[in-house]
C-alpha cells in the first residue's frame, strides 16, 4: 500500500499520523487502549484496518502502552534498530508499513 504524505494526513488524525507515519508515541498511561482488558476480537492497524493482534493476546506490561505477546501471522514486519548503542526491534504493519507496537 503506497500513499503520499498528504494522502496519509487526509485520512489519519494528527496523532495517528505522528505515531503511524513518523514513529512517534503518545504519552504513557493515557491511551484509549492502555487499560482495556483482553477480550474477544482483534486490534487492527489504524492506517489500513488490517488485523494485527488477537485481543486475547493483550497483557499488562506496566509500561504505559498496550502490549501483546503475539501478532497474527504475517501481519507485521520486524526491523532491527542498532543505533544509539542498543538493539531495538521496530514493528510495522505488513500492509501499509505503519508503525505498530507489540
Amino acid at each position: 500500500m503506497s500513499k503520499s504524505e498528504q494522502e496519509w494526513k487526509a485520512i489519519l488524525s494528527p496523532q495517528q499520523f505522528r505515531v503511524l507515519r513518523q514513529g512517534g508515541t503518545e504519552a504513557p498511561y493515557i491511551g484509549e487502549y492502555t487499560n482495556t482488558p483482553a477480550s474477544d476480537g482483534f486490534y487492527n492497524c489504524a492506517g489500513c484496518n488490517q488485523p494485527l493482534y488477537k485481543a486475547d493476546t493483550k497483557f499488562k506490561a506496566h509500561c504505559g502502552w498496550p502490549a501483546f505477546y503475539q501478532a497474527l501471522p504475517n501481519s507485521i514486519k520486524i526491523y532491527k534498530d542498532e543505533s544509539h548503542g542498543m538493539i531495538r526491534e521496530e514493528m510495522r504493519c505488513s500492509n501499509c508499513d505503519g508503525y505498530v507496537r507489540m
